[in-house]
């Protein structure tokens, strides 16, 4: 296997769960109903925000890592530069999943799994963005969803042959807790997780 045949079967094997997690419920689901721009920013600098706690733990295991954390805190900063204040709120499931992770095959899987997931999520806010009318914000979102995208490769180029499994398990398992904390704040908040057609 190579890192695009990786990439490739971690968004076959959860299709579904990517296509709602790249929806525009997501944002709904991230903010709980609250759509203002305040707190979609404040969300997002959620996760990146944690995003750099998990990764600065590992950063000893392996320099994609320490650059992952890098980049999460230079996206921090970024988004928390566009509001007043910003006391972190209540971590995603999937840093759990991620903190529960054991060995560098599986945390580089995991990896790989969070910047799927996040660069869908990121996607969505550069759309909510440009629908705000906020081209300069739209656009913050946008080099964001790129740089993560280079957190993935790296990642990806530090599996071994070997690795290939573990880190399969890991990354399937963050994008379906991801996707189970989607579904139900979704129910939660009484709105369908699933498209209307």
């Amino acid at each position: 296997m190579n890192p695009s045949e990786f990439t490739e079967s971690v968004r076959d094997a959860n299709e579904t769960a990517l296509s709602r997690l790249g929806s525009s419920k997501s944002l709904y689901a991230l903010t709980e109903g609250e759509m203002e721009e305040d707190v979609v920013l404040a969300r997002a600098a959620d996760l990146t925000y944690y995003a750099a706690e998990t990764f600065d733990d590992w950063a000893d295991d392996h320099g994609a890592f320490a650059a992952a954390a890098d980049a999460e805190r230079e996206h921090y900063d970024t988004i928390v530069g566009k509001l007043d204040d910003h006391e972190p709120g209540d971590a995603s499931v999937i840093y759990d999943t991620l903190a529960d992770l054991d060995g560098t095959a599986a945390r580089l899987g995991g990896l790989v799994g969070w910047a799927v997931v996040v660069g869908e999520t990121t996607g969505q806010l550069t759309g909510y963005f440009t629908g705000q009318a906020d081209p300069k914000t739209s656009q913050v979102f946008r080099t964001i969803r790129g740089e993560i995208e280079d957190v993935r490769d790296e990642a990806l180029d530090a599996l071994a042959d070997d690795d290939w499994d573990a880190a399969r398990e890991a990354a399937d398992a963050v994008v379906q807790d991801a996707y189970d904390e989607y579904f139900e704040t979704l129910e939660d908040l009484g709105v369908n997780p699933k498209p209307v057609c």
